[in-house]
């Protein structure tokens, strides 16, 4: 008995729905709101699609220009230093956003409307720029040609 008939049927989809659905909700929530919105509705779509067709019809096409673009991401030295600012910008952000609670000056609304969220927001913010450290590094890995010349000298 593998472990997948050790859980009841209904239990099994259930669980499916509800983490798919809520991955769902929260990725597109989080596509206005900080956090790693694309990457939470693309998993969404791909527990779905272990159970809907339409989820793997929209999950295919998205998930081809995702490693598209990853591969793309990482062609050229400057491509990947530019993506590595951006995350590490991504995490400056969060700190600040969670250490800096003084209002400027020239704040015209209330004081509890700056920087709302404190340490919540920061820290979404400080979670989307390691995701993000974490797939460049995982774009390198998988998608960065060495040049023949580099091969060769290694074998040598």
């Amino acid at each position: 008995m593998n472990k997948t008939e050790r859980i009841p049927a209904w239990l099994r989809r259930t669980g499916i729905e509800v983490a798919g659905w809520s991955l769902v909700v929260l990725g597109v929530a989080a596509l206005v709101l900080p956090g790693p919105g694309l990457l939470m509705v693309v998993a969404g779509l791909a527990v779905l699609s272990l159970r809907y067709h339409f989820a793997g019809r929209w999950l295919h096409p998205v998930k081809e220009r995702a490693f598209r673009a990853a591969a793309l991401g990482v062609q050229t030295v400057p491509r990947i230093i530019g993506s590595v600012s951006g995350s590490l910008a991504v995490i400056a952000a969060g700190v600040i956003w969670g250490l800096w609670r003084r209002v400027p000056q020239w704040w015209s609304l209330q004081d509890s409307w700056w920087l709302p969220g404190g340490w919540v927001t920061g820290g979404t913010l400080i979670g989307s720029g390691i995701i993000g450290l974490a797939l460049i590094v995982y774009s390198f890995v998988r998608f960065r040609r060495t040049s023949p010349s580099r091969s060769q000298a290694s074998e040598t």
